[in-house]
């Protein structure tokens, strides 16, 4: 078993930035992937970007794909996402999760966390 925890999300303004963190704990050993996907109301989960184990591949929605980064720290078994220049269309909860393969699709990965709210106004 895996536990994600995420955290980061708030409310900023179009043109901001913030920084999402997903805490892992549990088989954290077992070399998952890891996935940031965002649900917003009314609106199927959709992939915002995903990282291998080793951080040596990553992969990216189109529309975020210029503006936000995603990273991993496995020292601190921790999976980060920088939002850069933000937009109100960005607005959603934010939720990690993890899989055996850089996925891009919900079906795919088999441990979620909560979510983060993050509210962009404009």
């Amino acid at each position: 078993q895996v536990q994600l925890v995420e955290s980061g999300g708030g409310l900023v303004q179009a043109g901001g930035s913030l920084r999402l963190r997903c805490a892992a704990s549990g088989r954290t050993s077992s070399g998952y992937a890891m996935g940031w996907f965002r649900q917003a109301p009314g609106k199927e989960r959709e992939f915002v970007a995903a990282i291998t184990w080793s951080g040596g591949r990553t992969r990216y929605q189109d529309s975020v794909k210029a503006r936000f980064t995603i990273s991993r720290d496995n020292t601190k078994n921790t999976v980060y996402l920088q939002m850069n220049s933000l937009k109100p269309e960005d607005t959603a909860v934010y939720f990690c999760a993890a899989s055996i393969s850089i996925a891009t699709i919900p079906e795919d990965y088999f441990y979620w966390g909560q979510g983060t709210q993050v509210t962009v106004s404009s």
